[in-house]
């Protein structure tokens, strides 16, 4: 091993991407380069090398070290100074480990040993374990300095390994798959998406379709032009972060200056406290004071709410300091009904007649230069009575904004985008330009199962035999499990997350008959506590008390999620029967509009998990008119049909499903 010197030098010219270095970051450095060569002393040279602040880019945050040693991966967290082991330090290091397990190429069938170091602690009995996933990542080991030796060498010699090459696992890509409050906090903090981002050859790039948009921007500047592109994708394939990133590479003051809108109010207000949170604690890391105020302040002015942009600009006649939009679900937008509706009911104004896409893109088109209008479309994901699809957007461009040049993927012409017909029966505008990179074909939010959204789509879409081939190629790597108990569910959850993954219990919005299972979907619930604290507070997801319903989650993900099946969506006969309860009973819905809208809130609900779900279909009650069985048995005996396996009885944990 190097001198002191040498290695404390190379961190410090290094730097941290994190924190600044201060005195107190450089005395932690030489206690735990001290310790490591007490640990390392008998350890022969050359059999071994340590790697030191090694970068976790998705977590945006270093590991203290890494230690490759007889085909282990040892993940080493200090806390020096520290007397015990607490659940954040121990969450910290375990989520390190999983993120080496579930991103790093090299480390995907290796054994990984996360170790937790609390310099001050009493020394005790050292126990090594594996999880009960069993899937190579150990539980976290609580240890002080003097065990370290002895639990590297247990380590060792309890599970022989085959031998790994150190810089060929340091070479090995890392392919994150960031959630998007990660990947907010990543991109706000100044990385580029190509570092939180997969690069592999199986989906469109991320940085791809980044490039094509900033490419366009760049045209549209250059030769004073205005533009909109409709970047599509399945759910989960990334659209919210190649928002993020075109916003954040431009919330800079200036003649390129952008902002994240969305109508999606959860998202919104979870991502702005997120950012705000992280901010202050940044603040603090760097010796800085700042407060929750003043970061929420300059987070409002990078995301907004598109209703408040809205009504701003309904005020102010001029330009917006924006060059550059971008909307996110921009099928959301309300249609002209609803919009005209709202303006007379909500803000006085008579004879309003524009839908809010053609307003949003009036608001842009007032800059005598260039706009550039970026839309993020989800497809078959309209939630809400009045929401106009992508058709609102493309009927206000050929209604008013011929001059405006339109870029779009060919895929905008299928069916759940809900156009097809609209694209076939005319040429909506005369400047449209196909570019396939605008479409993410290939969900990231599951990295478990890219398939998922396949499965989800044709499970709705009553297409069983395509429904169990997708299922095939999802459940080897993602656990989809069929119950009947929210008790056992539950318990299952608990027993899937490690570290800090989170999980929690979803509805739909018109699942009133679940109150009998301790769920009650109109309770309040606030998703900024929902989706941001921590297993001690009662109103976070951990808890499975409050309720998510598609309003709440659409957008974000949970790692893991229990999707409770009420009786407002029923399989029955040869389809599905919408129904909406009413008073003391449930109504079968009609309306082919709203039961777009149920069945919609279905796929929302059951493609938020990142690695894997169980799905409740209760058993009714016979004495009970609102909770008959048949209104359950047989979206349950759907389910089954499509090889989804049920949660076992006597084992409802990890390995129920491995």
């Amino acid at each position: 091993m190097d001198s002191n010197e040498r290695i404390l030098g190379e961190l410090v010219q290094g730097g941290s991407a994190f924190a600044s270095i201060d005195s107190t970051q450089i005395t932690a450095w030489e206690q735990e380069i001290d310790l490591l060569r007490a640990a390392l002393r008998l350890v022969p040279e050359g059999t071994g090398e340590l790697f030191l602040e090694y970068a976790v880019p998705r977590l945006g945050r270093r590991i203290d070290a890494v230690l490759i040693l007889r085909g282990v991966v040892f993940v080493v967290e200090f806390k020096v100074g520290a007397s015990s082991y607490t659940r954040a330090a121990l969450e910290q290091v375990w989520d390190y480990a999983l993120d080496l397990k579930n991103f790093h190429e090299t480390s995907h069938a290796r054994l990984i040993c996360p170790i937790l170091i609390a310099t001050h602690a009493t020394r005790s009995h050292v126990d090594v374990a594996t999880s009960e996933r069993d899937d190579g990542v150990l539980v976290p080991i609580k240890c002080t300095s003097e065990d370290l030796p002895h639990v590297i060498e247990s380590v060792v010699s309890q599970f022989p390994q085959p031998p790994l090459e150190a810089r060929e696992w340091d070479g090995g890509r890392y392919l994150p798959t960031p959630t998007i409050v990660e990947a907010a906090l990543a991109l706000y903090a100044g990385h580029g998406v190509a570092e939180i981002s997969r690069t592999d050859a199986t989906a469109v790039n991320l940085s791809d379709t980044s490039a094509s948009i900033e490419a366009l921007i760049q045209s549209c500047r250059s030769h004073r032009k205005k533009a909109i592109c409709f970047v599509t994708g399945v759910p989960g394939a990334g659209k919210t972060l190649v928002g993020l990133n075109v916003a954040t590479k431009h919330a800079q003051a200036g003649e390129t200056h952008s902002v994240f809108l969305s109508g999606n109010g959860p998202l919104v207000d979870v991502l702005r406290e997120a950012l705000a949170r992280d901010q202050v604690q940044r603040s603090r890391d760097n010796g800085e004071r700042l407060t929750k105020a003043e970061a929420l302040s300059q987070v409002k002015a990078f995301i907004q709410n598109v209703h408040l942009f809205r009504d701003e600009y309904l005020k102010d006649q001029s330009a917006p300091a924006d060059h550059i939009a971008v909307f996110d679900e921009a099928q959301r937008a309300w249609n002209r009904e609803q919009t005209a509706a709202f303006m007379q009911r909500k803000r006085g104004r008579q004879g309003f007649d524009m839908s809010e896409p053609e307003f949003l893109i009036s608001c842009m088109d007032r800059h005598p230069d260039w706009a550039v209008i970026v839309c993020l479309v989800g497809g078959g994901q309209e939630i809400n009575t009045g929401e106009a699809g992508i058709g609102g957007w493309l009927e206000a461009l050929e209604r008013r904004f011929p001059h405006w040049e339109v870029h779009m993927s060919a895929r905008l012409q299928d069916p759940e985008y809900g156009v097809a017909q609209m694209l076939a029966s005319r040429i909506p505008h005369p400047n449209v330009q196909a570019n396939d990179r605008l479409h993410l074909q290939v969900s990231l939010r599951s990295f478990r199962a890219e398939h998922l959204s396949d499965f989800i789509k044709h499970l709705l879409a009553l297409d069983a035999d395509a429904a169990r081939t997708a299922l095939a190629r999802v459940l080897p790597r993602y656990p989809i499990l069929l119950s009947r108990s929210v008790d056992r569910a539950k318990h299952w959850l608990r027993h899937q997350a490690r570290g800090s993954e989170r999980f929690g219990l979803l509805v739909s919005s018109r699942a009133e008959r679940l109150r009998p299972h301790g769920i009650h979907v109109r309770a309040p619930m606030d998703p900024v506590h929902w989706f941001l604290d921590d297993k001690d507070d009662v109103r976070s997801s951990f808890y499975l008390e409050d309720v998510a319903t598609e309003f709440h989650v659409q957008g974000l993900e949970l790692d893991w999620s229990c999707v409770v099946w009420d009786g407002d969506l029923r399989r029955s006969g040869e389809g599905w029967s919408h129904h909406s309860f009413v008073g003391n009973r449930w109504t079968q819905v009609r309306n082919t509009e709203r039961q777009n809208y149920q069945t919609n809130a279905y796929r929302v609900l059951l493609t938020r998990a990142r690695q894997g779900m169980v799905i409740v279909v209760p058993e009714g009650a016979r004495g009970d008119a609102t909770r008959q069985p048949d209104f359950y048995d047989g979206t349950y005996e759907y389910l089954r049909s499509l090889g989804v396996p049920s949660l076992s009885h006597e084992s409802p944990d990890a390995r129920a499903w491995t």
